[in-house]
């Protein structure tokens, strides 16, 4: 009955006119930034984030979140249509996805990827409103203690999940971490690694880092590639109709549940994303359709398994952020700092200081998603026509936006200066084949690390056994410790190995 009063002051904040407003401008945001290749919900949100400074929290963080799971469903169309995935989480919907398309069946694939997305994102809304309270109760009994361990975990998680070696992810999570300790430290009064500039006596701006790394950088990598460019060589597939038949229906139907299975649990984990989720479908239906013997030649199922698993998880990566206040993804990161900048601490306080927020934020879940419905199958012409822009238009607009951007924040031109300096640095990640989300997840999450271990020792007086004498601290610790073991074992296994048969 609490959920149920709960989820109707969500529907009553989230169906003002302002906010389903601004929920249809993220979902249409997100739906072009998912059909354009490339860019990406994580850029664009880092675009974003200036703007957020003048909206009311509930729109800014509803806009956000629209961009990010209306990049999933937009992400399908071309991925479908132009075997050219849209996003990465969409990678495994080309595979039989533009088969279908080639042999006339498109608009059965489109439909089936809507259908999965928006079955699969009400179930993930539904887990996020469901858990929310119970987590929120646990995370109540923290401490000082708990959090720094919570924290350590998030941190550890997210190198363990990462692509990367973990040396490589280890190494730009401290990064991130030291840049955060950057400025002027609140208990002292002293400055810190300022290097006597009066600029960076207040830290770096979160919003200049982020546009940096993931926008500035990605948009260089884009112009060197041309990887959106539309030509004789990726033919749009024609549509002829939308519904599918009976037996696509008895086909799909499971393999959207396995779907949105998967994507749940493995979105509520540190460091999965959409991508890993998505991949984790196509996987599943290998092993469990009936019909894992057309996989590859055009199978529906090899389109709503995907489809459903990327926006499950898409919804269940809130989770961690809203009830414990840790990202998951950068995308999660890149909220976190939404929430930080309009002056919400996340974390369980999230629900009792501002309810209308957190509770908004998960009903507009459920509109976004109808609204997105609606946008993807009758807009496919139109989204289509969008390829053609050239981008020697599209991206010096977006050059633009970024730097007016970052010094509209504290109308200071050091910002800018900072947002180039990440921008060169981003795009060496991309040329090295590294992800930055390490450093970004470090630097969010660093400024809590270290509150939470001084509040700690405050308390203890110096003493750090209580990170351990305390139960709940010392299970997430050795959470942590399980995660870098297993992340361990097989590059030292694979390391041996490569050593062995260089011996012989």
């Amino acid at each position: 009955m609490e959920l149920i009063d709960h989820l109707a002051l969500g529907f009553s904040t989230a169906l003002t006119l302002q906010n389903v407003l601004y929920a249809l401008a993220g979902c249409l945001v997100g739906t072009l930034v998912g059909i354009l290749p490339g860019l990406g919900p994580v850029a664009t949100i880092a675009m974003l984030l200036p703007v957020t400074y003048t909206l009311p929290p509930t729109s800014s963080l509803i806009m956000l979140a629209s961009i990010y799971y209306g990049a999933q469903y937009g992400g399908s169309t071309t991925a479908i249509l132009m075997k050219i995935p849209g996003e990465s989480s969409s990678v495994v919907t080309t595979i039989d996805g533009h088969e279908m398309a080639k042999q006339g069946r498109g608009g059965p694939a489109l439909a089936a990827a809507a259908i999965g997305s928006f079955f699969a994102g009400s179930v993930g809304t539904l887990l996020v409103a469901a858990l929310a309270m119970p987590l929120t109760e646990i995370a109540f009994k923290f401490g000082p203690a708990e959090y720094f361990s919570l924290m350590v975990l998030g941190l550890v998680g997210a190198v363990a999940m990462s692509p990367d070696s973990i040396d490589k992810s280890l190494g730009l999570m401290v990064v991130g971490v030291l840049l955060s300790l950057v400025g002027t430290d609140v208990n002292s009064g002293a400055t810190r690694y300022t290097f006597d500039v009066m600029e960076l006596m207040t830290g770096i701006e979160f919003t200049a880092i982020a546009m940096g790394l993931f926008g500035i950088g990605e948009i260089v990598a884009n112009l060197e590639e041309q990887r959106r460019r539309v030509d004789e060589s990726s033919p749009i597939a024609k549509v002829n109709g939308l519904i599918p038949t009976r037996e696509d229906w008895r086909r799909m139907v499971p393999s959207i549940l396995r779907g949105t299975g998967v994507g749940s649990i493995l979105g509520i984990l540190p460091g999965a994303g959409v991508t890993i989720a998505s991949f984790a479908g196509y996987t599943v239906e290998k092993k469990f359709s009936k019909y894992r013997h057309e996989l590859g030649k055009g199978a529906i199922e090899g389109v709503a398994g995907p489809e459903a698993a990327n926006n499950a998880a898409a919804q269940t990566n809130f989770i961690s952020l809203l009830t414990l206040g840790v990202p998951g993804s950068a995308v999660m990161a890149l909220m976190l700092g939404a929430m930080i900048i309009q002056n919400i601490q996340p974390g369980p306080q999230a629900i009792s200081s501002h309810p209308q927020v957190f509770w908004g934020l998960i009903a507009s879940m459920w509109i976004g998603n109808a609204m997105l419905i609606v946008l993807n199958l009758p807009m496919i012409g139109v989204w289509i026509k969008l390829l053609s822009v050239p981008y020697r238009f599209m991206y010096p607009a977006i050059l633009v936006f970024c730097a007016i951007g970052a010094y509209s924040v504290q109308s200071s031109t050091f910002d800018v200066a900072l947002l180039s300096l990440f921008g060169v640095f981003g795009y060496a990640m991309l040329k090295l084949k590294v992800s930055p989300v390490p450093l970004l997840l470090g630097f969010v999450l660093g400024p809590m690390l270290e509150t939470s271990f001084r509040r700690t020792l405050m308390v203890s007086r110096g003493d750090f056994s209580v990170f351990y004498n305390r139960p709940l601290s010392l299970g997430l610790l050795l959470v942590a410790m399980a995660l870098v073991i297993a992340t361990l074992v097989p590059t030292l296994r694979r390391r041996k190995d490569e050593a062995l048969a260089e011996a012989v």
